[in-house]
């Protein structure tokens, strides 16, 4: 099959990337580097590289006449400054007109995305929440990566839209953990909020994707979650065990933000039952494959959905 991804030098895309050539797949990958590393996909036959922006239709469009998709990963997103309207606009939202016109104009058979457990709001009314629950974003990301679930929706394209609890592992950038990492490994000050998530190892993830890939599931939206949540406390003492640390005296927890939630929980019962899938790495050992990444390879800037997340800021 030939599967087009967005954003596929980025952590979930470069993952789903190398898993498909593995399985002998053709694969082209769209990215304009903006948060995807070079270094995260390597030269391979099968495996052709687009450096673009989909935020340029013309671009988008000349990519897709010239592969012939047969599935399209929508995994691109603008997501590193909350405070940049603009920026997520143009890339979640236009951009992803982008995708789907392109799609429409080249025949292309299934669609998936990638959308934002944010668009639930920061107070969501049930836990977990179900996949009933009213759509309300209330951040810029929650809001454009919205507009572009409803776009593709409009579209009347054949479509899943994969709902994401907090994907983790190596070649994250984005989130609570690769900040730990990157501070306890420089000796800067750390803190925890009074959160808890729901993750996801990113094996995990593209083992669910591959089934879409390969005709599993309904048109629609799924989530994809583990269905249990942990403080983010808890993440932090894995990742001092995954590097072997001990602290003088316990991590601060101190209250959430305003623009925080207190929990992202989802139902994966749709997605247990449709796709026959289930997580299945623990916690520990997805955090201690993830800090021997960063350990190999470094992390010099992270960034959350929420507040950017710099070498100076301890917010995690």
């Amino acid at each position: 099959m030939k599967v087009l991804i967005t954003g596929g030098a980025g952590f979930i895309g470069s993952h789903l990337a190398d898993r498909l050539l593995d399985e002998d797949h053709e694969v082209l990958v769209i990215d304009n580097y903006a948060t995807g590393r070079r270094d995260n996909l390597t030269e391979r036959d099968g495996l052709t590289i687009v450096e673009d922006t989909i935020e340029d239709p013309d671009a988008v469009l000349e990519a897709f006449e010239g592969f012939k998709p047969d599935f399209v990963v929508h995994a691109a997103a603008a997501y590193k400054d909350p405070e940049a309207w603009g920026a997520d606009v143009l890339t979640n939202a236009l951009g992803t007109v982008n995708v789907v016109k392109a799609a429409q104009a080249t025949g292309v058979q299934r669609l998936l995305y990638f959308q934002t457990a944010l668009c639930y709001g920061t107070t969501p009314t049930e836990q977990p929440v179900t996949l009933d629950h009213p759509i309300r974003p209330d951040s810029s990301y929650g809001i454009s990566k919205t507009a572009g679930e409803l776009y593709i929706e409009l579209s009347g394209i054949d479509f899943l839209s994969f709902r994401l609890a907090n994907a983790y592992g190596p070649r994250n950038i984005s989130g609570p953990l690769p900040t730990f990492f990157q501070r306890l490994t420089t000796g800067k000050a750390c803190f925890v909020m009074d959160t808890r998530r729901d993750f996801v190892f990113v094996d995990d993830l593209i083992d669910v994707v591959v089934k879409a890939i390969d005709g599993q599931g309904r048109k629609g939206s799924y989530h994809i979650s583990s269905g249990s949540d942990y403080a983010i406390k808890e993440l932090f003492e894995e990742t001092l065990t995954a590097l072997k640390m001990t602290l003088d005296k316990p991590v601060e927890v101190r209250p959430r933000n305003p623009d925080d939630v207190a929990s992202i929980l989802l139902d994966p019962s749709k997605t247990n039952q449709d796709f026959s899938w289930r997580t299945s790495t623990p916690l520990r050992e997805g955090v201690r494959r993830a800090i021997d990444y960063y350990s190999e390879r470094g992390i010099t800037q992270t960034f959350t959905h929420l507040a950017a997340a710099t070498s100076d800021k301890p917010r995690a």
